[in-house]
């Protein structure tokens, strides 16, 4: 390595063997995170730094593949980064760190990633603003900032901005910048306590990843708002997550000291009961019960220092087999948000109401639309959701956990469809068939029409499928068929002859919501009109196998704006019902309003508020139901819990 000085002698600079150049920043301290930021840039503290060498500039194409020669098969892979000189992407955070070890082995010395202090140190420059131009980030630095469903081709060459003070080039945006840290809260520290050379949970046998499974990322990128861009602005991956926003740059430097990360449980976590519950059977519920509707959505304690947002929708639910029951949902500001996070409440077995809501699963600044709760009644609750590259909802990987401990403690987040695409964003409704196969439906397309995908694992949730991927567009149409289901947001049973059953919203046949049926597992798909009115925005159905054998279906009477009601047992009703078949979906004889009489509910999503009478019941949500073992049926709307028996169901057609 060659050094040499800068005109103004304030910093070294050298050049590798690859052709980096680095700058020596000095040692000193700083005040990290920021008042007027993210609730996780808080608290501000102080942080005392050693000299270390960082990279001018993120690592390029040319140099990675010096060290990995296939990743060229991946340049221009959605039209980005095509050249030497670009910053390399298509790289997780695991990637980066053997890169790392391959040039220290290279040059004999010690590369590493930056710790997310070093990074904010040297991204700051000695600045104390939102950036190191100011308060704002100059255009001449911007590189397609704002939200595209897809990303808008750019120019991602390395060092081509102009350099912040200390000579280090692309530190607001171009790329994400992995880090060496785990991703959790800054510590709570005294007024005069000072950090120094801290790295969170940086050694990886220190810390158990179910805890702090995601590492940081920093600096923002092309093709997102700029207020990601700032400095003290923290981002946050999968170790194996790649993607065309995610690159890094390296410093020289010895290993940090290492810092605990201390994760406190969630109320959702604390307290929980072990001990499996004595369920009533079947027969001790044959009389008819219908329970007035809870919120199971309630804003978290102020202790809690929890995030909670306008617009809480999109729900799953799952029975626990301690009793409980555990309800997950997103909250929001925005529906292709990057701040949208999971929240969790758990309503305890004989308890009367839902506890406040907690942060269940989230990826730093990453939007996580759709999620899935399931018992599979052999001591596992799985947990499927979607995570974006970045804002919307559009390229989503698909996300697997599971908990063999009634939900408190979960397995490490594992992609189980790694690509950032279509035909991942999760909806409730994960089943297993009778084989044991498990099956999780995922939209297919980001929008109101174009069908569901299928993902089938057969080997207890080690390996995934999706069956119906690659094959011909499908044509929704009576007799049609396709890989994927009609409707988005659809439920899927399993018959007994072993097919799969369908029902879902949009690309309507013959002006009905439309039913797919498959005999090959999900691989092909006939459509057929279905007896049920469609359903529209704001609106989602369910669809599951009650224990006592009959299907389930929950829905609308019809899309919000033109609903016209159905016939349930001689009378007009409006808004949510089930419906009941007893021979494999060809005909729904039961048809019941779920209504709970007289008053006014205030729920959540799309629907803040309604009033429910005989025949006007809740008029949009997003449908989520289990069954307990004990015959109970739970259904969640976007924001009440529903609970009743297939005898209540019945009970008026029986007379």
């Amino acid at each position: 390595m060659s050094t040499t000085s800068d005109a103004q002698g304030d910093f070294s600079r050298a050049t590798n063997s690859l052709g980096m150049e680095l700058v020596r920043i000095p040692a000193g301290s700083f005040r990290m995170g920021s008042l007027d930021g993210d609730r996780d840039e808080r608290p501000v503290h102080t942080v005392a730094l050693s000299a270390f060498w960082m990279a001018t500039t993120e690592v390029t194409n040319a140099q990675y593949e010096a060290f990995d020669p296939q990743h060229r098969a991946l340049r221009g892979k959605r039209g980005l980064s095509t050249q030497d000189d670009e910053a390399v992407i298509w790289v997780s955070w695991e990637d980066a760190v053997a890169f790392c070890r391959w040039l220290s082995e290279r040059e004999d010395k010690p590369y590493r990633l930056p710790t997310e202090a070093e990074w904010e140190y040297a991204c700051r420059a000695g600045t104390t603003t939102a950036y190191h131009t100011g308060d704002a980030l100059p255009e001449a630095y911007h590189r397609a900032q704002a939200f595209h469903w897809d990303p808008e081709l750019v120019d991602l060459t390395a060092g081509r901005m102009p350099p912040n003070p200390w000579g280090l080039h692309d530190m607001h945006g171009n790329v994400e910048e992995c880090c060496l840290d785990r991703y959790g809260p800054y510590p709570e520290a005294a007024p005069d306590q000072v950090e120094r050379d801290p790295c969170a949970g940086c050694a990886q046998e220190a810390e158990d990843p179910t805890l702090a499974p995601f590492r940081v990322t920093r600096g923002g990128s092309h093709n997102t708002d700029v207020e990601f861009l700032r400095s003290a602005n923290r981002l946050g991956t999968l170790p194996e997550d790649k993607h065309w926003l995610i690159g890094f740059r390296v410093v020289q430097a010895d290993p940090p000291q290492e810092r605990p990360l201390v994760v406190r449980p969630k109320r959702w976590q604390r307290d929980v009961r072990q001990a499996a519950y004595p369920w009533a059977s079947l027969d001790d519920n044959e009389a008819p019960l219908f329970c007035e509707p809870i919120p199971f959505v309630h804003s978290p304690a102020e202790e809690d220092d929890e995030p909670f947002y306008p617009h809480n929708h999109c729900p799953s639910i799952a029975w626990c087999d301690n009793g409980d029951l555990l309800a997950i949902w997103f909250s929001t500001i925005t529906e292709r948000g990057r701040e949208m996070t999971i929240l969790g409440s758990r309503l305890r077995a004989g308890a009367e109401q839902w506890e406040p809501a907690s942060e269940f699963f989230k990826a730093p600044d990453r939007n996580m639309t759709g999620s899935s709760l399931f018992n599979d009644g052999r001591g596992t609750l799985w947990h499927a959701n979607g995570m974006e590259a970045g804002a919307g909802w559009a390229n989503l990987a698909l996300v697997l956990r599971r908990s063999q401990d009634h939900g408190v403690t979960w397995s490490r987040p594992r992609l189980i469809n790694a690509e950032h695409q279509r035909r991942n964003q999760v909806i409730h409704g994960m089943s297993m068939t009778a084989d044991g196969a498990l099956i999780q439906p995922c939209d297919a397309v980001w929008s109101g029409n174009g069908g569901t995908a299928l993902h089938i694992s057969r080997d207890g949730g080690g390996t995934w499928v999706d069956p119906g991927a690659g094959t011909p567009p499908p044509q929704f149409v009576e007799g049609g068929r396709g890989g994927t289901i009609a409707g988005i947001h659809a439920g899927v049973v399993e018959l007994r002859d072993g097919r799969l059953l369908a029902l879902g919203r949009g690309d309507t046949i013959q002006g009905r919501m439309p039913m797919s049926l498959s005999a090959d597992m999900g691989r092909t798909w006939t459509y057929s009109a279905s007896p049920f009115p469609p359903i529209g925005g704001g609106q989602r159905l369910s669809l599951l196998r009650l224990r006592q054998g009959p299907l389930l279906f929950l829905s609308f009477t019809g899309a919000i704006d033109h609903d016209e009601g159905m016939l349930l047992n001689g009378v007009r009703g409006y808004g949510l019902y089930a419906a009941l078949s007893y021979d494999e979906g060809a005909s729904w004889p039961v048809r019941r309003l779920l209504t709970p009489g007289e008053g006014e509910y205030v729920t959540q999503g799309h629907t803040p508020r309604f009033r429910a009478d005989a025949t006007h019941a809740e008029p949009r949500g997003y449908l989520a139901a289990t069954q307990t073992p004990d015959g109970v049926i739970h259904l969640l709307s976007s924001g009440l819990h529903y609970r009743f028996t297939v005898a209540w169901l019945t009970e008026q057609a029986a007379r």
